[in-house]
């Protein structure tokens, strides 16, 4: 392998308490020093990184690539793709495929796939239930064993409280996380935005937060009783936010994770944008409250992560009414930006508290390599700009998916590098 000196960044990295600037080397994938300044070794190329931040890998633990199955809305390939240009150096993808990553052999697949192409490391989830029907516990084991890193039947709750708390009791044996899509569809109907004064306005059928409150209140329950290690995928209220923040008071093995549309944006949105299916997601996008709820959830330490949620459709599924689009929007290649804009150029996290939520908290949560740039650390890192101005344009996505509501925001701070096991694979 090559020897990379990546000299003249600000290094960040969370893990160990570090920020400054510092040179750092490559060999064998891996990364073997870190100083101030460090000759070039002979055989050794060079990146140049003033005025640069150089972290460890960030990780999306929430992706859907669709593959097996909607080829035709993702790939592995084209979703690795978009990680590395959105400077994911890892994702995590959801089961919800065709057929659903409830086995050996589709859990296999995907990660044949992601070796092939190479552009991302991959971690599978699979299933929680076959088939995702919330009948019976899926092959958790045999999953596994083949390399999946948590289950969830993301896309749908378990609504059974019986299965989710074997769920938690059975994880336990492989040390893995159960992530719920907190949901309790009693609630959710026929909705399809947020529950409040903008859907009452404009005549469309709300989702209430209770919907969301009610199964994450079961859930920390069940979570207390097995001491089962419990996620919340895309928690999106203030309410949510407060209990899970209060069971990591009580020492209940709970985390979560935000998407940054639920940080940015609002109900109001749907209005603003003419009714835009681009701005119609599960969760829905909530309340100005709510939103708040989970700034501050980010700045006190109660958030775990932000994970993109990256859900692709094709165009023709977006086009149509609102009431009958499927729910979700693609983030992979906007995460970054939308986080340094919005989040570090106001002040509401720190650099190293954003490295922290989408690098050295994800690994954490999925207990999987990465999130450091310790000396023997593999060699996932990447490069940002913390302020450069730059266009989002969904024209220039290397997903298939196009549907945004970001298109045309212009932000500052995008991602320059990603290396994985030191090798180059995103030249912006």
């Amino acid at each position: 392998m090559a020897k990379v000196l990546i000299h003249g960044g600000r290094v960040i990295d969370p893990g160990q308490d570090l920020d400054k600037k510092l040179d750092l080397l490559i060999e064998d994938g891996h990364v073997s020093k870190l100083d101030g300044s460090i000759k070039k070794p002979k055989d050794a190329e060079t990146f140049d990184a003033s005025g640069l931040v150089v972290a460890p890998g960030l990780i999306d633990i929430h992706v859907h690539l669709r593959e097996p199955g909607q080829e035709y809305k993702e790939t592995v390939r084209t979703g690795t793709l978009a990680a590395a240009a959105g400077g994911f150096t890892a994702v995590a993808c959801m089961a919800n495929t065709d057929p659903v990553n409830d086995s050996r052999s589709v859990t296999e697949h995907i990660l044949l796939e992601a070796r092939r192409y190479n552009h991302a490391r991959v971690y599978p989830i699979g299933a929680i239930s076959k088939g995702l029907l919330g009948e019976e516990l899926a092959e958790i084991g045999e999953m596994v064993r083949a390399g999946a890193r948590a289950i969830s039947d993301d896309g749908k709750p378990v609504m059974s409280s019986e299965l989710m708390r074997r769920a938690l009791l059975y994880a336990q044996h492989f040390g893995i996380p159960v992530i719920q899509h907190a949901e309790d569809l009693t609630l959710t109907g026929n909705g399809v935005m947020h529950e409040g004064v903008w859907s009452t306005r404009l005549g469309l059928p709300g989702i209430p937060g209770a919907s969301e409150d009610v199964m994450v209140a079961r859930d920390l329950i069940l979570a207390e009783d097995t001491a089962g290690r419990y996620h919340v995928a895309h928690l999106s209220t203030a309410r949510s936010l407060d209990m899970v923040r209060r069971a990591k008071a009580q020492k209940i093995a709970v985390t979560c994770e935000v998407a940054p549309h639920h940080l940015i944006l609002t109900d109001e949105e749907v209005a603003k944008s003419g009714f835009s299916t681009n701005t119609k997601m599960k969760p829905p996008l909530r309340s100005e409250k709510d939103r708040e709820a989970l700034l501050n959830g980010l700045a006190d330490g109660s958030v775990d992560c932000i994970a993109s949620d990256h859900a692709p459709h094709h165009a023709d599924e977006k086009d149509v009414q609102f009431s009958v689009a499927p729910f979700g929007i693609v983030g992979l290649e906007t995460t970054l930006s939308l986080c340094l804009d919005r989040l570090v150029r106001p002040g509401i996290v720190s650099l190293p508290r954003l490295v922290h939520l989408l690098s050295t908290g994800p690994a954490r949560v999925l207990g999987v390599p990465g999130g450091t740039l310790k000396e023997g650390s593999p060699a996932d890192i990447t490069v940002f700009h913390p302020d450069a101005e730059v266009t989002l344009s969904k024209a220039s996505f290397r997903s298939k998916g196009r549907n945004t509501p970001f298109d045309g925001w212009k932000l500052h701070g995008h991602p320059v590098a990603t290396f994985l096991d030191g090798r180059r694979t995103l030249v912006s």
